[in-house]
């Protein structure tokens, strides 16, 4: 019942931003029954269906291509949705203030004054008046016949102010989404932080991991994706990457190709992965067995002990709906607490367990750093850390933005990156 209720709001609201942007792109600016009108209520009902086919089209099993076919333009026009709607918001004020500011008449002088006179002339001859004497012939002297008929009236103001307004914010949303899917294709930025650990020995001091999260492989972001994630994580030379969840968007048949790039990862100590909460979405043990044969150590609940400290990874949480929850008791119970320990986990909330396991530091990703602004507020309202490092009593955590996008392949305020954190001993 819970899920009707959400999706019925869902419906409702998207019914609700459409219907408002029909209002000030559509009716507002457009003459009633134009081609202009009719075309723009056609893609106001024609383009939401497709931001739905986008949700919709995955998880009814749909095939791959036409996933991808109605993916790109129901996503992008998603992302244009919200900064639309934002602008168009700030044109509300720009509209009101505009419109109360008075209208300039035309400038004062003969012209204006012959202007003014010719309506009356006009109806003084019609009447049989005698015409004016004297001075400069008026247009009360010219035939009706040579009068010349006024020109057309232009827009009106508040046609011509509601058109300003529709194409400013147009412009300002297409350009906000055009450089958030420019900064998600041209591959994550690499990051860099050292974060100091007081049990780790003076041997491991500088030890360096690439942090990944969030690749999203989907129905946008396939294998050249993958490649340019490769490719950033590999010009580091790191000792051993870490991948903290929602590598995918989709089952294995179809991704499986996209993910093939990820066996030519190169790290020191070898690559290592956890689950993310869309994992389980798309079919987590087929997924853990491909990241396994892509050479890539899958550690579900699970600890390995490396030079100078214990790397642990638990499942995501919501594995507990799966019967594959984390279980840390399993994957740090009966470790030796002098060692320094890190912790794979995807999602920040998951901090506190840590803590209460006497964690040294917690990796995770998830938040996206918020992806789309202003969604960064909406994450901080649902995480501990958005993005960055943070301490939680003994324990430190770091959440990367992420390298992918979900849904719209857009980022806005929080760009993809790839962190290497290095690790510092406190008496190096």
């Amino acid at each position: 019942m819970i899920f009707v209720l959400v999706i019925a709001a869902i419906f409702a609201l998207l019914g609700a931003v459409h219907w408002y942007l029909w209002r000030r792109l559509v009716r507002d600016t457009t003459a009633p029954r134009s081609v202009a009108r009719r075309t723009g209520t056609t893609f106001a009902v024609v383009l939401p269906l497709l931001i739905l086919g986008a949700f919709v089209a995955p998880r009814a099993g749909a095939p791959f291509p036409l996933q991808q076919a109605i993916a790109w333009p129901g996503y992008l026009w998603l992302a244009l949705v919200l900064y639309l709607t934002l602008a168009l918001l700030v044109g509300e004020v720009v509209r009101a203030v505009w419109l109360r500011v008075p209208a300039r008449g035309p400038s004062a002088g003969p012209d204006a004054e012959e202007r003014a006179a010719a309506p009356a002339a006009v109806a003084s001859l019609a009447a049989g008046a005698p015409p004016a004497t004297g001075g400069a012939p008026t247009a009360a002297e010219t035939p009706l016949a040579e009068v010349s008929p006024s020109p057309s009236p232009a827009p009106s103001r508040r046609l011509f102010v509601a058109r300003s307004v529709a194409v400013g914010a147009t412009a300002a949303a297409a350009a906000t989404v055009g450089y958030g899917t420019y900064s998600v294709l041209s591959g994550p930025r690499v990051k860099r932080i050292t974060v100091p650990l007081a049990k780790l020995p003076r041997a491991a001091h500088g030890y360096r991991i690439a942090v990944v999260s969030d690749i999203h492989l989907g129905p946008t972001l396939g294998r050249a994706h993958t490649e340019r994630v490769v490719a950033a994580v590999n010009r580091t030379a790191p000792d051993l990457i870490a991948i903290v969840g929602d590598l995918v968007d989709g089952t294995v048949a179809d991704l499986g190709p996209a993910a093939e790039p990820l066996r030519r990862l190169e790290a020191r100590h070898g690559s290592f992965f956890v689950t993310g909460n869309h994992e389980y979405f798309s079919g987590v043990q087929e997924w853990v067995d491909h990241v396994r044969e892509l050479g890539v150590h899958p550690l579900r609940n699970a600890r390995v002990e490396l030079p100078g400290f214990d790397l642990a990874g638990v499942n995501d949480i919501s594995g507990e709906n799966h019967a594959d929850g984390p279980d840390y008791a399993r994957a740090l119970g009966d470790r030796d607490p002098s060692r320094a320990s890190v912790l794979l986990a995807h999602q920040p909330v998951m901090i506190h367990e840590a803590v209460r396991h006497g964690v040294d530091l917690q990796l995770s990703g998830h938040t996206h750093g918020g992806q789309l602004w202003p969604g960064n507020l909406i994450a901080a309202a649902a995480n501990p850390t958005v993005a960055g490092l943070d301490r939680y009593g003994d324990t430190q955590l770091y959440v990367t933005r992420g390298a992918g996008a979900w849904g719209p392949p857009v980022r806005v305020g929080a760009p993809p990156d790839v962190t290497i954190v290095q690790l510092a001993a406190r008496d190096a």
